[in-house]
């Protein structure tokens, strides 16, 4: 079966890790239905440039801007559930194979899916805070109507602006978040890539700083990456296929027996 080799090399990587961490990007929830910015066609970014859209600077001069444009993207987020990489990757925290998983994604499906150590470098779509009274409140208190109305959602409070809690470009990263994710990457002697493109800093740059301190680096995508020159394990396929099938062979090894030919999570 294609990647045999690979799935059980990165198997065997995971399990000698003494401290491995997980980065995921977009890719990861692609296969739960909810588009990311880059791929070609149907990326968000070929029908629009989100700099001018996910900005402060376009929000605090035209919120019904971004809310027209995130629209559709918050209607499938609401709908996504997670796919058996979201699984995959909580099973081998379950198992203590896995620290943590350091998330540029928003959507809450790692933690949907059973992981706990989920850190949101970019955010979350859970919460929302209002520009004018500072109030933080839960957007599945005011995503509904939005959603089926199309109007933005004010403050219930003081009738403010709402932003998502999620990082704008211009923002800084939520520091508590990044303060728990170094501490991760400081110990990490393997990262396991998946579902990321590694474009974005500088959360792009953690696999590097592995690299750096000797540790190794499995990655799972469907496209090349700058770290795949220094990577132990390359895997360009789906995700939502291989992690699965990297956990079943890890199982298949607790218990003593070759995993089965397909074997899925």
């Amino acid at each position: 079966m294609a990647h045999d080799l690979e799935i059980a090399r990165a198997a065997e990587l995971l399990c000698g890790a003494r401290h491995a961490v997980a980065l995921t990007g977009a890719g990861i929830s692609t296969p739960s239905g909810i588009p990311d910015f880059r791929s070609p066609e149907d990326g968000l970014w070929e029908k629009d440039n989100a700099m001018d859209i996910i900005s402060l600077r376009v929000f605090s001069r035209d919120p019904e801007r971004f809310y027209r444009w995130m629209r559709p993207l918050l209607g499938a987020k609401m709908a996504a559930e997670p796919n058996p990489a979201h699984y995959a990757l909580a099973d081998l925290e379950r198992r203590g194979m896995l620290k943590a998983v350091i998330t540029q994604n928003i959507d809450d499906l790692h933690r949907q899916a059973g992981s706990h150590e989920v850190l949101e470098m970019h955010g979350t779509l859970q919460t929302a805070t209002c520009w004018e009274c500072r109030r933080q409140m839960r957007s599945e208190d005011l995503l509904p109507d939005y959603l089926a109305t199309g109007k933005m959602p004010r403050c219930p409070h003081c009738g403010g602006v709402v932003k998502p809690d999620i990082v704008f470009f211009g923002e800084m990263l939520p520091a508590a978040t990044v303060a728990t994710s170094r501490a991760h990457v400081n110990q990490a002697d393997l990262m396991l890539v998946a579902g990321s493109s590694l474009e974005v800093a500088p959360v792009s740059q953690l696999p590097m700083e592995v690299v750096d301190r000797g540790g190794r680096v499995i990655v799972v995508n469907y496209t090349p990456t700058y770290i795949d020159s220094w990577a132990d394990v390359v895997i360009q396929d789906d995700v939502a296929t291989v992690l699965p099938r990297i956990a079943a062979a890890l199982r298949a090894a607790a218990a003593g027996r070759s995993p089965q030919a397909g074997s899925q999570f």
